[in-house]
């Protein structure tokens, strides 16, 4: 035969004469071959202009590229979380103070004798507020103008902020009836959700938890709006109170035409209507998170209102005495200011003259 072949079972152990015995421990496995660093070129290859019969190649590690993907997939990641988390940290900034809880007043003023009733039109034209704005109208915004700390821009956005507010809680239909507390409760910074909420589950007239500090709301099963038109004069100042935080004060007075819930619909003319009349105090502030979020802080409030029976309790709801009625108790209940700690009990009433005005007692 011209060549030498193996058998076709391979070579024997022990092949005569030795063979290759001293190579027999080397594996020539595909790992083996494709971990070579020199390759030999293939026949078409040599055919070619190749002074060297071989070639060197770069090692191959399995998996290698995908791991260097992975890693570079997992870096960019977390610098992107870590952008994320600074831009939009759930915590204050060092230095900028916490939202302090609201407190608010609610005095009541009682009538010296029965509720004058009458037409809305009639009773509106002769009153002072016949010369008042109606309704967002009413409520004016200074000029703004920058501070040391705030930009002319973050004073408008402060004061159209606090107009909102003012609007939502005192003018808008839907709040006034108690039926909507969410749009008010989503333009507070969230630091204040706790007080307001619980505000509205368990109203009560310690100067923290009345739902009528955070808006007006009248009793839907005792009264109704006999016109939605509110009426509202007042006036709007702003100031710098510290390097975070700008203050939005207001002081409004609003009128509202009143009937008995079980009135009859569709009489406006019905001369059961009469006037109810709110002083609100406002005092928001904002620090520069609160403006990048659109959110306010809502620091005081302070609020007379009537006419009221001076034992009403106004923490949850308003309930207007309406026309022809009068306060049972007839005059204020005296307060004792030597009782002992603990003692003191009623809430600050007032009487409510035919003017409007209020005489504190």
């Amino acid at each position: 035969m011209a060549g030498h072949e193996g058998p076709p079972d391979g070579t024997p152990e022990r092949a005569p004469g030795g063979g290759d015995d001293e190579y027999r421990s080397i594996v020539f496995d595909e790992a083996f071959v494709k971990a070579a660093r020199l390759e030999e070129y293939s026949a078409r290859e040599r055919v070619g202009d190749h002074s060297p019969a071989v070639r060197s190649r770069r090692p191959q590690r399995p998996g290698a590229s995908r791991q260097a993907l992975v890693l570079v997939l997992l870096i960019a990641l977390a610098f992107g979380t870590a952008i994320y988390m600074g831009v939009r940290h759930p915590y204050r900034q060092p230095g900028v103070p916490a939202a302090a809880p609201l407190r608010s007043t609610v005095v009541p003023l009682t009538p010296e004798g029965p509720v004058p009733g009458g037409a809305p039109g009639e009773l509106i034209a002769g009153s002072p507020a016949a010369d008042f704005g109606t309704g967002a109208a009413g409520i004016e915004l200074p000029d703004p103008a920058a501070t040391r700390n705030f930009t002319e821009e973050q004073v408008v956005q402060a004061l159209t902020a606090s107009k909102d507010y003012l609007v939502t809680s005192a003018v808008d239909v839907h709040t006034l009836t108690g039926d909507n507390v969410r749009d008010i409760r989503v333009q507070l910074d969230p630091q204040q959700h706790g007080q307001f909420d619980q505000s509205l589950a368990r109203p009560a007239d310690d100067g923290r938890h009345a739902a009528t500090g955070w808006m007006v709301r009248f009793d839907p099963e005792h009264v109704r709006l006999a016109d939605e038109r509110v009426r509202v004069d007042g006036a709007v100042t702003f100031a710098e109170v510290g390097e975070q935080e700008l203050e939005v004060s207001a002081d409004h007075v609003f009128v509202y035409v009143l009937g008995p819930a079980k009135a009859s619909a569709g009489t406006p003319g019905k001369a059961d209507a009469s006037l109810f009349t709110v002083r609100r105090q406002v005092r928001l502030r904002f620090d520069h998170d609160d403006l990048r979020d659109r959110q306010l802080e809502l620091a005081e409030t302070a609020l007379t209102a009537g006419p009221l029976a001076c034992t009403a309790d106004a923490s949850g709801y308003l309930r207007p005495l309406l026309a022809g009625e009068r306060d049972p108790q007839k005059t204020p209940h005296g307060t004792n200011p030597f009782a002992t700690p603990g003692q003191l009990s009623g809430s600050l009433c007032g009487v409510l003259d035919t003017g409007q005005a209020t005489q504190a007692s």
